[in-house]
């Protein structure tokens, strides 16, 4: 049996693209596209840190663990206060913060207990 019509049949070739508008929504999509699925680099990366707020470079281990413990306490003590102001579901979240706090602070004392401090030579 012959059929007088191709399968599929014929048609002419339509494409979306040709006319200026949609070229220009189609141009648009793309760079939507892009800009979230393949975005540039950040051009400041690779840039140096501000020196503005900067740890002494000569500060020894054991004062900056130190610091490190007293602020991790304050910041504790100021979780626990907030804790006490709020409701359920925040309270919460605000003092298992609090606990990861004291956990840092618990190995920055361990550390603090580990480092070697010079002695003082002995007078003669």
């Amino acid at each position: 049996m012959f059929k007088a019509t191709p399968n599929p049949p014929e048609t002419d070739n339509v494409s979306p693209y040709e006319s200026s508008d949609s070229k220009k929504f189609h141009d648009a999509a793309n760079r939507a596209l892009d800009h979230y699925l393949n975005p540039t680099p950040n051009k400041t990366e690779g840039r140096k840190p501000s020196k503005m707020f900067m740890v002494a470079p000569d500060m020894d281990n054991e004062s900056l663990l130190a610091h490190v413990c007293e602020s991790l306490a304050s910041a504790s003590v100021m979780t626990s206060d907030i804790a006490a102001y709020v409701e359920a579901p925040q309270r919460h979240t605000i003092l298992a913060i609090q606990q990861v706090i004291m956990l840092a602070e618990l190995a920055v004392n361990r550390m603090l207990d580990n480092v070697d401090v010079p002695k003082p030579a002995p007078h003669s």
